[in-house]
């Protein structure tokens, strides 16, 4: 299997547009079109409908395009291994992370990203709902939960302790809570689910911190809009220190039981399908983040 004509299939089925895939790799439209038949002759399906119209993935494309990605991956890993490359890292990694974090530390370091690595290509998608890493078809992912799929590999990027905290005007109002019973009342910005959550206290006791005793007047899935909900006044709420810790310095925030929180022992993981031969571009982004992310032990309590 011709991988130049996987490669043609894979940046085609990014783009829903052959003609631009093919001007991307320096063919005209009439050769990246007779590419793809060829390709789609050899496997016997249709990858990709064309009408005048269109480009959009067929179902067959859809379930191959995975496996295409990991051919030329182990191509790239296996030329890179016996230094049969002599270019520096090139084309899209595919990169998935909470749009919370990324938009507060990521973002800022991609100037000197591209500068480092001006032939890679970033294709973020943020969103601080939950993603599938191998459904999703990444390269590498950003996840902050206990590494428990059996599916995925991953590095440790930093801890994630996530704490309770209001602004002082909303405190100057309702009060500060002393203990865990005097939470029952106050405003609460709930996450999506309203479940109940553990807390960890500081002889590694746990209680629990249930928003229905609460007023959860506020219920946000955005960890961004949590914050500045937070820094409003409008109620108490669990952050993460890494989305935090500025206004901690400030005073804009202050900690509500600082002695405690919440006891799910999430790390931020960057992760990969098991199944992925680890490419030297994914590895390059990894070190990266690490380098430049991995040494906040203030996001740790």
């Amino acid at each position: 299997m011709d991988t130049d004509n996987l490669r043609l299939f894979v940046m085609a089925a990014e783009r829903l547009n052959i003609s631009a895939a093919g001007r991307d790799l320096g063919l005209a439209p009439a050769v990246a079109s007779a590419r793809l038949a060829k390709l789609e002759h050899e496997l016997g399906v249709e990858l990709l409908r064309r009408t005048t119209r269109k480009v959009s993935l067929s179902l067959e494309g859809s379930d191959f395009l995975p496996y295409a990605r990991e051919i030329l991956a182990q191509a790239e890993a296996a030329k890179a291994i016996l230094g049969g490359s002599e270019a520096g890292p090139n084309g899209t990694l595919r990169f998935a992370a909470p749009s919370s974090f990324a938009q507060r530390h990521i973002m800022p370091l991609l100037p000197e990203f591209h500068a480092i690595y001006p032939d890679l290509t970033l294709d973020l998608r943020l969103s601080d709902t939950r993603f599938d890493a191998i459904e999703g078809s990444f390269d590498l992912a950003l996840r902050s939960a206990p590494l428990t799929d059996s599916s995925l590999k991953g590095r440790k990027l930093a801890d994630d302790a996530r704490v309770l905290c209001a602004s002082p005007a909303y405190l100057a109002a309702h009060g500060i809570p002393k203990t865990l019973k005097e939470l029952s009342g106050h405003q609460f910005i709930a996450w999506q689910d309203l479940e109940p959550r553990d807390l960890r206290g500081p002889e590694g006791e746990t209680a629990r911190l249930d928003p229905a005793v609460m007023r959860c007047r506020t219920i946000v899935d955005d960890g961004d809009a949590q914050r500045e909900a937070t820094l409003a006044g409008a109620g108490l709420s669990i952050n993460s220190l890494w989305s935090v810790a500025d206004e901690f310095a400030s005073g804009r925030l202050v900690r509500v039981l600082p002695e405690w929180r919440l006891n799910d022992r999430s790390v931020l993981w960057l992760v990969y399908p098991r199944s992925n031969v680890l490419t030297p571009k994914t590895r390059i982004l990894i070190d990266f983040l690490i380098r430049h992310l991995g040494t906040h032990s203030d996001w740790g309590v």
